[in-house]
């Protein structure tokens, strides 16, 4: 069925596209419906906050920055988040143990399961973040794509833990020392 709009239809109707038919009347279709995604973001570091809200953000896209470790828990429990981005350090609790806690609650039946993405300072973490069971990690300095890149293959689920997260993907980018 075929509505008729008025001419500031996109204003009153965000989701929906307004396009001028042939006759020259206004025809108001649905957008595709894209789910919002919640990220929870810890760290204490302004500029890990100001990469990732810039490289991830977007109409469809919320974020909770959380400063201490400690608290991280208590958020998850009020909000539950589709993906955790935790830097390495977070005030005086690090991304390994907030990482073991929120594993420990959703094993416990105490929370609910959370994808976590670890930031790492260096490739010698990664043993940590192995250890944590996080679902992917990146090593410090990274560019906006590889980050987007990690999100979308961690949201995605367990078939994107090839493309990036696992130790091999990671050992093979480190540059050769010498």
């Amino acid at each position: 069925a075929r509505r008729r709009a008025h001419a500031c239809c996109a204003r009153h109707h965000p989701r929906s596209a307004v396009r001028l038919s042939r006759k020259g009347f206004v025809r108001q279709t649905r957008a595709r419906y894209r789910p919002a995604v919640h990220i929870l973001v810890a760290t204490d570091a302004d500029y890990v906050v100001n990469d990732v809200t810039a490289a991830l953000g977007g109409p469809d896209v919320s974020f909770t920055i959380v400063r201490e470790g400690r608290a991280v828990a208590a958020v998850v429990a009020e909000r539950t988040p589709d993906l955790a981005i935790l830097d390495l350090q977070i005030g005086s609790k690090g991304a390994m143990a907030v990482a073991m806690d929120l594993r420990l609650d959703a094993s416990a039946g105490m929370a609910p399961d959370v994808k976590v993405l670890m930031l790492l300072d260096r490739q010698a973490d990664i043993h940590l973040a192995k250890r944590s069971a996080a679902d992917a990690w990146l090593v410090k300095p990274y560019d906006p794509l590889t980050l987007q890149r990690a999100v979308r293959d961690v949201l995605a689920g367990p078939a994107g833990e090839d493309a990036l997260g696992s130790a091999e993907a990671v050992e093979e980018e480190a540059p050769a020392a010498g």
